[in-house]
């Protein structure tokens, strides 16, 4: 029982919450066994034989120790215990004796509270307020020491009166350059306030004062960071904490590509200025902003236009305009833009560029300007469907008008090509007439006139041509109309006809190729031929030859642009194929050998090789068609 009784004499340790971390354990490890530098295997072998040694030193102390009799062992226990119990009993008893004499004094002057700490046997043998303390005077002190006193209390005041000026001095000072710098600060905040910048209180810093240098109706990503802090400098000029606002001014380049090569490039909208005034930072850090809307934008229509084949590649929209032309977008430093050269670039492509330039950053102020429109109307009724934000029309309208004059140039083309061919033959066609971008919008009286301007450019395109045939009340009509926002998307082809000599030729409609238009057309234009040349008079024939002879031109196959003069002999019935194409007219004219003339492939046996007339090349014939004909039909 007295061997299991054990006793602790050293104070418990508080385990820690958490252990050490890792840079407070390295400084211990550096302070104990020092840099980890000077550690290699021979140090930690020495090491390792020391904490060996030590334990075998203590392993033999704890047996010698074990040794001793358990008597002698409890006998110096119960002594160690005396003492620890003798000196706690000591300063008990010298620190009641404390309070008891303090609580004495006190008694004189707070009985009622010293009574409270005294013990019972200090009140039964003193009474209270029987103790008292009080200052005694000391012996005068000699002159020379007085004299000392005085003079170091006379340079300690005379110190702490220089300091005390001296701070003044500087607070002073401090406080002249602070009311300068204030006021300098407030006159520079005017200065932005009256030229037209909205100045206000930071919503999460109350005690900053901020400008608002974006567009309230922009994306909410960028409507947020139009609103930088106007920070005070230790001079007192103004510094604009521009946040996530690149420091170089950038802007969106649109470069156009003609048949793989560069044809022209767009210049900045804003110069820049090398002197860093406040105005000039805060319209860098607008326009800056205004750009990276603008490209984001240009990069949520391309992803929308993909069907178009507009193609995004990280900072780079490409777009194919039409047949040869390609334009490029991308976000770029002005800098950068002035390092490349003006070589190979084409006037027209530089006025395409700068035209697409400043059309898409129209069009986004013309969104802002809807949606501070749509913001001012009454709201829609709350739905659990999240309604999706459209992309903004930017490039598409631009891209319309470029593909629409794109194909009316070509149609035009066309029509001259095979007009000038028809002329050639001595064809008197009427000239047809032409309105581009037929299309028109009446203004209303609550748009203005910017925003009618640019609602007749967001509206699809139309272009009409027309004319009269060589037909008797034949006449064309071709209609071409653009939309790029809406379906059906790209540009159609309304070509319509009336000749009526074939009635059952019927308008071709819409057609969306230009292959479709120029067939249909030329088909057409080969109908209205074959008409004019069967309905045109020919001269009497020779009686000694023929007497029973027809007279006239029949169209048997006009769809084909075949004609026959019919003959009473079968050895001698003539007929004529033409040919009508955007370069050339072709005619042939041979006998066949048929019993009416009006067979087709091996059934006409022609009896003789044919002669060929062509209009329209440069080995053209210098007789007209008529003259041909009627020369085919002697």
């Amino acid at each position: 029982m007295a061997d299991s009784f054990t006793l602790p004499l050293r104070p418990l340790l508080d385990e820690r919450d958490r252990p050490d971390t890792l840079p407070a354990e390295i400084a211990q490890i550096n302070n104990q066994w020092g840099s980890f530098r000077d550690v290699n295997e021979d140090v930690l072998r020495t090491k390792i034989a020391e904490e060996y040694r030590d334990d075998l030193d203590e392993d033999e102390g704890d047996q010698s120790a074990s040794d001793l009799d358990s008597t002698e062992r409890l006998e110096q226990l119960y002594k160690r215990r005396k003492d620890i119990i003798d000196f706690a009993t000591q300063a008990h008893m010298e620190a009641m004796f404390a309070v008891d004499f303090v609580s004495l004094l006190l008694s004189k002057n707070t009985p009622r509270q010293a009574e409270t700490s005294m013990s019972a046997f200090l009140k039964q043998i003193a009474p209270l307020g029987s103790l008292n303390a009080e200052v005694v005077n000391p012996p005068p002190k000699p002159d020379s020491t007085t004299k000392d006193i005085s003079a170091v209390s006379r340079g300690w005041r005379i110190q702490n009166f220089n300091g005390a000026a001296n701070k003044l001095l500087q607070a002073a000072s401090r406080l002249e350059n602070e009311v300068a710098s204030e006021t300098r600060y407030w006159n520079e905040v005017l200065t932005v306030k009256e030229k037209g910048w909205k100045v206000s209180r930071l919503p999460r810093e109350r005690q900053a004062l901020g400008v608002q240098y974006g567009f309230l109706e922009a994306t909410p990503v960028f409507r947020d960071r139009g609103l930088a802090s106007l920070r005070r400098a230790e001079n007192g000029s103004l510094i604009l904490d521009k946040g996530l606002i690149p420091p170089k001014a950038r802007f969106v380049r649109v470069r156009v590509m003609q048949d793989g090569q560069l044809a022209g490039r767009s210049k900045p909208t804003s110069p820049t200025n090398d002197e860093q005034t406040i105005e000039s930072r805060i319209l860098q850090a607008r326009d800056t902003l205004y750009e990276e809307e603008l490209f984001h934008e240009l990069v949520r229509e391309a992803r929308a236009t993909a069907n178009y084949g507009v193609t995004t590649r990280q900072n780079l929209i490409r777009i194919p305009a039409s047949d040869n032309l390609e334009i490029l977008l991308d976000l770029v430093d002005v800098d950068e833009n002035d390092l490349q050269s003006d070589q190979d670039i084409s006037q027209e492509g530089t006025r395409i560029a700068e035209g697409l330039s400043h059309t898409i950053r129209i069009l986004l102020a013309y969104a802002h300007r809807q949606n501070l429109h749509r913001r001012t109307l009454l709201p829609l009724p709350l739905t659990p469907k999240k309604r999706s934000v459209p992309e903004h029309q930017l490039f598409r309208p631009a891209l319309a008008y470029i593909q629409h004059m794109s194909h009316v140039l070509w149609l035009q083309s066309f029509l001259k090509d095979i007009f000038g061919v028809l002329h050639s033959a001595a064809l008197d066609i009427p000239a047809y007439t032409k309105h581009v971008f037929s299309t028109r919008i009446a203004q209303t009286s609550s748009a203005p006139t910017a925003e009618a301007v640019v609602e007749r450019f967001l509206t699809p395109f139309e272009s009409t041509f027309s004319g009269k045939l060589l037909t008797p009340r034949g006449s064309f009509s071709i209609a071409i109309h653009t939309n790029l926002s809406s379906p059906s998307f790209g540009t159609s082809f309304d070509v319509s006809c009336n000749m009526p000599n074939y009635p059952d030729i019927k308008s071709p409609g819409r057609l969306s190729l230009r292959e479709e238009v120029q067939a249909a057309i030329t088909h057409l234009l080969l109908l209205d031929v074959v008409f004019t040349t069967s309905s045109n008079s020919l001269p009497p024939s020779k009686p000694e030859k023929d007497t029973q002879e027809n007279r006239v031109w029949e169209a048997v196959y006009p769809q084909h642009g075949e004609l026959v003069l019919s003959s009473s002999n079968p050895e001698r019935h003539r007929k004529i194929k033409l040919a009508l194409s955007r370069h050339e007219l072709s005619l042939q004219t041979y006998t066949v050998r048929c019993i009416d003339g009006t067979g087709r492939g091996k059934w006409e046996q022609p009896s003789q090789t044919p002669k060929q007339y062509t209009w329209g090349t440069p080995s053209a014939s210098t007789h007209s068609l008529m003259a041909v004909v009627s020369e085919a039909s002697s």
